[in-house]
């Protein structure tokens, strides 16, 4: 596996294992046979081509476009759009999507977007309360007292 560290200025094709922890300056293409790991920030859209596989870790300033026998992780940021026109795409629920999510085709799957929370219940417990509560006692004393 390759590893790259630093500023890379213009566009990339991803064709083997590679590991970015970097940033590059423009567009990133991952073709067939290249698996991508984003640790850094990409200035740029993320075209998946068929047979691409990626996991970003890190940010994508533009649009992540997957197309068929495609498989992608998003685990950090997306500053644009995600389109799936026929790939295998899994949203962590740690990222973070500023544009919409469009499935044309394949699977898209985000964990955590529709898990059922039971609704948190509050107690107040201020000056208030207590007071309220130190008169309930009072009269339910009194009237014990008075045989009521």
């Amino acid at each position: 596996m390759r590893e790259e560290r630093g500023r890379i200025a213009g566009d990339m094709v991803i064709y083997e294992p590679f590991t970015l922890w970097g940033s590059v300056g423009g567009n990133v293409t991952v073709i067939d046979g290249g698996k991508f790991y984003s640790r850094g920030l990409i200035y740029g859209n993320l075209i998946v081509e068929p047979g691409g596989r990626v996991h970003i870790f890190g940010n994508v300033s533009g649009d992540v476009t997957l197309a068929e026998n495609t498989k992608v992780i998003i685990s950090g940021m997306v500053g644009g759009n995600v389109t799936n026109n026929g790939g295998r795409l899994y949203i962590d629920r740690t990222a973070k999507i500023e544009g919409r999510i469009r499935t044309n085709a394949g699977k898209t799957k985000h964990e955590g977007e529709f898990d059922e929370q039971k609704p948190v219940k509050y107690e107040r417990h201020d000056e208030w309360d207590y007071r309220r509560k130190l008169l309930e006692q009072e009269r339910e004393r009194r009237r014990k007292d008075r045989g009521v």
